[in-house]
């Protein structure tokens, strides 16, 4: 007789989920699923709005990485009103929006290692669940000062997006075609050379602590963090046109799990020639694939693992330094250990810090040039490189100005299939049939979601006709009647 395990809610991610395990009479697995039991229509919701609320309007979609869609929905619209993919917008309009994407990167690196996953990592997976939070770590005398210094970088980060947004959540500092407001030299010192620790320079300091920190741990614990989850994938991001990160603007580039190229130097623009979206009946998100290799092999990771294994190198110099010594463990290839994107995404919070600082002292960002537009277009399309992974918004318009099409391919649903698998190859490798399942062995299966830092409400929207699935029970939960029908 077949069994079922349920963990729900999974914990400390944003959004709703939950995952299930059937096991056959052995204990054995017999599948594993991660589902996403939330829903949000987005993509209808912005249908018949004018095109120029779109980059406040899709902030909605999430409090934790708003300024992403806020930007990216911002970019699609510079090609609307003619400002070009990114690079045609001024000098300080191009600048404010990167210190403001960095300033999202920072804080939302900084939330999710000390606050989400940390825990697992200083207390252990098999810890009492009450200790596996920030709370805890504050209250411990070892981990302290570490807690105060994840948030007190959270903090800093935000202050960036406040003073680049005008407000720390759904700001409106991006407009179609630039920003709205410049930093003024007092906001520039504040961040530059504020009282410690909120200013740049301590920023770099603890980034690189936070990077020291996870290495420290690898050295302890290579082999459980090696073998904990790894399997072969392809890889996707945006990358800079001479091989560098950017998480900002690029081409879109995408490796397979040797470090093949499958597509470089990919206009985004044209982006529906080369990556298609499967739906699957069990789960609101979708499931994209690059269409040269089909559903089956062309499913593909994105986020801080992805970016490294797709950049050439990192323009700042420590975080290049963390990224030769990243890439040497797997002697060059493409790096697929999960547990190893908390290692890739400090090396980013690192490389965020830094620009931050170089970009704080850039007179740019007091110039008065803020807008660009050219001639008007009809459609746009506009990428980022969300915290998660690469961010897709894709919107046209009608005559009267309003939008009639918008396509939102999010980070999280980009990891839909490398995310069930990866919970398929901890749920085999913990829950052998040999033991009774314990909540360790379920953390286990949560732990390696968590590596993915997946946002699942904005992940949460799917092509066509929703189902509608009804379920009557007895009072002793017993099942009398099941009807599912689409509307």
């Amino acid at each position: 007789m077949s069994k079922k395990i349920t963990i729900e809610p999974i914990t400390r991610v944003e959004g709703h989920g939950k995952v299930t395990i059937k096991l056959d009479d052995q204990n054995n697995i017999e599948q594993t699923r991660l589902h996403i039991v939330e829903f949000r229509g987005f993509e209808r919701f912005v249908q018949g709005r004018p095109y120029w609320e779109a980059p406040v309007l899709v902030q909605r979609l999430c409090g934790i990485c708003p300024v992403s869609h806020h930007l990216a929905a911002a970019k699609a619209l510079d090609v609307i009103v003619g400002a070009g993919t990114g690079k045609g917008l001024t000098p300080t309009g191009e600048k404010m929006r990167r210190l403001m994407h960095y300033g999202q990167f920072f804080q939302s690196h900084a939330l999710h290692f000390f606050h989400l996953s940390s825990p697992d990592f200083l207390f252990g997976f098999d810890a009492d669940p009450e200790m596996r939070n920030v709370v805890a770590l504050t209250r411990s005398e070892e981990f302290r000062e570490l807690a105060i210094q994840g948030v007190m970088m959270r903090k800093f980060g935000q202050e960036v997006i406040r003073l680049t947004a005008g407000k720390k959540i759904h700001g409106t500092g991006a407009i179609p075609g630039g920003i709205n407001k410049n930093l003024s030299p007092e906001e520039r010192d504040f961040l530059l050379k504020g009282d410690d620790p909120l200013n740049a320079r301590k920023m770099v300091e603890w980034a690189q602590s936070a990077v020291d920190l996870f290495k420290d741990y690898y050295k302890k614990n290579r082999e459980f963090v090696d073998h904990f989850s790894r399997f072969p994938s392809n890889h996707l991001s945006l990358v800079r046109d001479d091989g560098a990160l950017d998480i900002y603007h690029g081409l879109l580039k995408a490796v397979d799990s040797e470090g093949r190229v499958i597509f470089d130097n990919v206009d985004y623009q044209e982006y529906l020639d080369f990556i298609g979206e499967e739906v699957r009946s069990w789960s609101y998100m979708k499931f994209p694939f690059i269409k040269s290799l089909g559903k089956e092999k062309g499913w593909y990771r994105v986020g801080p693992l992805a970016r490294l294994n797709t950049c050439d190198f990192i323009p700042s110099p420590q975080a290049q330094k963390e990224f030769e010594i990243f890439k040497d463990h797997t002697g060059g290839k493409p790096n697929n250990f999960c547990l190893h994107t908390h290692w890739a995404r400090l090396i980013e919070t690192l490389y965020a810090a830094e620009m931050i600082k170089e970009l704080l002292e850039d007179p740019d960002l007091q110039g008065n040039d803020l807008v660009t537009k050219g001639e008007k277009k009809k459609e746009g399309v506009g990428l980022i490189e969300a915290p998660r992974g690469t961010l897709f918004h894709h919107y046209s318009i009608n005559d009267n100005d309003l939008i009639d099409m918008a396509n939102l391919i999010v980070s999280t649903t980009n990891n839909n299939e490398p995310m069930n698998r990866a919970v398929n190859y901890v749920a085999k490798a913990r829950m052998t049939g040999k033991e009774k399942i314990t909540e360790p062995m379920m953390n286990a299966v949560e732990v390696v979601i968590r590596a993915y830092d997946p946002c699942l409400s904005c992940a949460t929207h799917a092509l066509g006709k929703m189902p509608l699935e009804m379920e009557l029970l007895d009072v002793d939960g017993k099942l009398i009647d099941y009807k599912r029908s689409r509307q």
